[in-house]
C-alpha cells in the first residue's frame, strides 16, 4: 500500500467552506448590531448579503443579512434550506411561483416577519426608489450543507413541496390561532406585517407580566417566537440549548449571561436591531430598562411543530403527553428557569441601579421589597 502524503480529508465543515468561496463579508461576534453590518454583493442572490454568525450559535443555525439596493430585486431563487426573515427597514414586496404556476405576492416594512415555502421560486423586490430595504434571515443553511455537502443539489432540486404551500390567507397577514396551553399558543401563518402590532399571549411563569406567541411559518423547521416585556420588569434567568438567535424588535435595556456556579456576569446592552445567540447550556436573563414595552424576537431550527430533537421537546414542552415546558420550570423541580427568589441578589440591585440611572421605576413589587430583597412566592 502506497501512503499519499496530506491527502487525507477529515474535520470538514461543508457550511464554512461554502460560506467563505461565496466571496461575501463573514462577520462573528457574541452580539451584532445589525445595522453596522457590512455588505457586498452576492452574486448568488443579486443582492448585497453578508453572513453573521454569533458565536456559539450551534451546529444548526445561521443568519444571513441582505440589503437591496432603492429600486433593486434579488434575483429569483430556490433552495432547499429554510429561512425565517425579519425586515430591519425599508419597504418591499415578495412574489412566490408556486407549484401549480399560480403566484402569491405581500408587501412587507420594518418589523415584518414571514416565511417562503421550501423550494418555491421566490424574489424580493425594494419598493422605494431612495432608500435601501434591509432584512435578516435566519436559515438552517448549515444543516442542509453539511449534510448532504453539495450546493447544487440545495440550490437546483425541482421537488415540489405542495403541502407547504399553506391558506391563501397566509399571505395577506392573517393565520390560525391555535390555543394548547400558555408558553405555547401559535400563530399559523406566512407573513406578519409588524411584530410590534401582533397581539401576544399572557406568559406569567415566565416573568412579571411576561407575553409570547409562537410563530408556524410555512408548516417549516424553523422555530420562531415573540415576546414582550412590560416596563419596568425582567423575565426570569434560563437556560436552553444552543442555535437561538435573539434579535431585538423594540425597547432598550439589557442581557445578563453566566455559567453555572460562576461569579462574574457577561452583560450585553441591546436595542433595535441587536441580535445575540445564548450559548448552550448558559443561563441569561433580559431586563427593560427603558421607557416603552420590549419585544424581541428568537429564532432557531427546530419549531415547536417539528421539534427535530429530544432536547428541543424538553425545551418547548412539545411532547405527545403534553410535558413540562423546561425554561419555565422551575430549576428546584429539573427544569431550566431561575425563580426570583433564588436568583442571586446582585442582580435585581443592578436593575434597580439601571433604572434609576435612565430615570424609571421598578414594577417588580409583587415579587421584591422596597430594599431589593425577594418574596418566596411559590413555584408553579
Amino acid at each position: 500500500m502506497t501512503e499519499t502524503p496530506n491527502a487525507a480529508r477529515y474535520g470538514i465543515d461543508p457550511y464554512l467552506d461554502w460560506i467563505r468561496q461565496e466571496g461575501v463579508p463573514v462577520v462573528e461576534d457574541y452580539g451584532l448590531y445589525l445595522f453596522d453590518v457590512q455588505t457586498r454583493m452576492w452574486p448568488r442572490f443579486g443582492m448585497k448579503g453578508a453572513a453573521c454568525h454569533c458565536q456559539g450559535r450551534g451546529d444548526f443555525a445561521s443568519m444571513f443579512l441582505f440589503e437591496i439596493a432603492p429600486g433593486g430585486s434579488s434575483t429569483p431563487q430556490k433552495h432547499l434550506y429554510e429561512e425565517v426573515v425579519y425586515v430591519l427597514e425599508g419597504t418591499g414586496s415578495t412574489q412566490i411561483e408556486l407549484p401549480d404556476g399560480t403566484r402569491r405576492s405581500f408587501e412587507w416594512g420594518p418589523r415584518s416577519l414571514f416565511a417562503v415555502p421550501i423550494n418555491a421560486r421566490h424574489r424580493h423586490f425594494n419598493a422605494s426608489g431612495r432608500n435601501r430595504a434591509l432584512f435578516v434571515a435566519t436559515n438552517d443553511m448549515p444543516l442542509l450543507m453539511n449534510l448532504f455537502h453539495n450546493e447544487r443539489f440545495i440550490f437546483d432540486a425541482d421537488f415540489e413541496f405542495s403541502e407547504r404551500i399553506g391558506k391563501n390567507k397566509y399571505y395577506s397577514g392573517e393565520g390560525d390561532l391555535i390555543m394548547t396551553r400558555p408558553g405555547n399558543h401559535m400563530w399559523e401563518t406566512n407573513f406578519v406585517p409588524d411584530l410590534d402590532q401582533i397581539a401576544l399571549t399572557k406568559w406569567d411563569e415566565r416573568g412579571a407580566g411576561s407575553s409570547i406567541i409562537l410563530f408556524v411559518l410555512a408548516d417549516g423547521n424553523m422555530h420562531a417566537h415573540i415576546s414582550e416585556m412590560p416596563v419596568g420588569t425582567y423575565k426570569k434567568a434560563h437556560r436552553h440549548g444552543s442555535g437561538a438567535h435573539v434579535m431585538i424588535v423594540s425597547g432598550t435595556g439589557y442581557s445578563l449571561f453566566w455559567w453555572e456556579d460562576k461569579q462574574d456576569f457577561k452583560r450585553l446592552d441591546w436595542k433595535h436591531g441587536m441580535v445575540f445567540p445564548p450559548v448552550e447550556k448558559q443561563w441569561h436573563q433580559h431586563f427593560n430598562t427603558g421607557p416603552d414595552p420590549t419585544r424581541y424576537l428568537a429564532t432557531s431550527m427546530g419549531s415547536i411543530r417539528y421539534p427535530l430533537t429530544a432536547r428541543k421537546r424538553r425545551s418547548t414542552g412539545s411532547t405527545t403527553k403534553g410535558g413540562d415546558i423546561a425554561v419555565a420550570t422551575s430549576r428546584r423541580k429539573g427544569g431550566d428557569q431561575i425563580e426570583y427568589d433564588d436568583q442571586d441578589p446582585r442582580i435585581h440591585l443592578m436593575f434597580m441601579e439601571e433604572l434609576r440611572r435612565n430615570g424609571g421605576a421598578s414594577r417588580m413589587q409583587k415579587y421584591f421589597d422596597d430594599d431589593g430583597a425577594p418574596k418566596r412566592i411559590v413555584a408553579p
